[in-house]
C-alpha cells in the first residue's frame, strides 16, 4: 500500500496537561487545546494516559470522548487497567507503547516479537470492540512482522533516534536511520499494515519523514505545544500542516 497523497496529522496534547499539572490547577485545559487543534486542521487527537497520570488524567479522556469531532488516538501501556479503560470508552484508535515510570518520554518501541502471545491476547478484545490497534515500534523487520502476526491494524514507527541524530549534528547517521525508516515503512505496507510515524518531529526534520510514500499519518505533540508559546497553537499546527503538504508535493 503506497500513499503519495495527503498525510493525516494527529496532534498530541499531553504536554498541555503537563503545564497544567505543574501548578496543580485546571488551566491550561487539554480539551480546549484539542478543540483548537481541530479548528486548525488536525485530523485526530492523541492523548497518552500513563499509569502514573503525570499529564493526561482520566477526566481528560472523558472530556475528549464527549466533545471531539475528530478521532481520538488513545495511547497507553498494555496493562489490564488500560485495557479496561479502553473497553469502557471505545476510542477510534489505541496505540500501545512501552512505558517505564522513570522515563521522561517514551523510549524506543515495543518488543512485540518478544511478547507476541500476551500482546495478541491483549489486543483481541480491543479489536472486537471496534478499536483500530496500533503498535509503536522501531523499524526492525522482526518487530513489524510480529505486529502483523498478532493482528494489529497499524504500526507507528518511532522517529526519535532520527530526530535526535539530526539535533546532534550526526547527519550521516541520521541519513542511515532515515533509510531504515523508509525500508521499515515499505515492509510494513507490504504486509498490509497501515503505517504511521512519530516522536521528536519538528519543522526542521519533518519533511524527509513526511515524504515517505507509505506513511499515512504523523503524530506530533511536544514540539507543537512548545511552538504554541511563540505563535499560538493554531498557527503552529497550520505551519506543520503546510510543511507536511510541501513534502508530499501538494503545495
Amino acid at each position: 500500500m503506497r500513499n503519495g497523497g495527503r498525510l493525516r496529522l494527529g496532534v498530541n496534547i499531553d504536554h498541555v496537561a503537563t503545564v497544567r499539572n505543574a501548578r496543580g490547577a485546571a488551566w491550561p485545559d487539554p480539551l480546549r487545546a484539542a478543540l483548537l487543534a481541530e479548528t486548525a486542521g488536525a485530523d485526530g487527537i492523541t492523548a497518552h494516559l500513563r499509569e502514573d497520570r503525570r499529564h493526561i488524567r482520566d477526566s481528560d479522556i472523558d472530556a475528549l470522548m464527549a466533545a471531539l469531532a475528530v478521532p481520538l488516538n488513545f495511547e497507553c501501556a498494555a496493562t489490564a487497567e488500560m485495557q479496561a479503560i479502553v473497553l469502557r470508552h471505545r476510542p477510534h484508535a489505541v496505540c500501545l507503547v512501552p512505558e517505564k515510570r522513570e522515563e521522561r518520554t517514551t523510549e524506543g518501541g515495543l518488543d512485540v516479537a518478544g511478547d507476541q502471545s500476551r500482546l495478541a491476547d491483549f489486543i483481541a478484545p480491543l479489536r472486537e470492540a471496534g478499536c483500530r490497534v496500533s503498535m509503536f515500534v522501531s523499524h526492525d523487520p522482526r518487530q513489524i512482522e510480529a505486529c502483523a502476526r498478532i493482528g494489529a491494524a497499524v504500526v507507528e514507527l518511532h522517529t526519535g533516534l532520527y530526530s535526535d541524530l539530526l539535533a546532534d549534528g550526526e547527519t550521516a547517521l541520521a541519513e542511515r536511520e532515515l533509510a531504515a525508516l523508509r525500508s521499515g515503512a515499505e515492509f510494513a505496507a507490504s504486509l498490509g499494515l497501515e503505517v504511521h510515524a512519530g516522536h521528536g518531529l519538528t519543522y526542521e526534520n519533518v519533511e524527509p519523514i513526511a515524504a515517505i510514500p507509505e506513511l499515512m499519518e504523523l503524530n506530533i505533540g511536544h514540539f507543537l505545544v512548545g511552538e504554541a508559546i511563540f505563535r499560538g497553537l493554531g498557527p503552529a499546527i497550520e505551519e506543520m500542516r503546510r510543511r507536511m503538504d510541501l513534502a508530499r508535493g501538494i503545495i
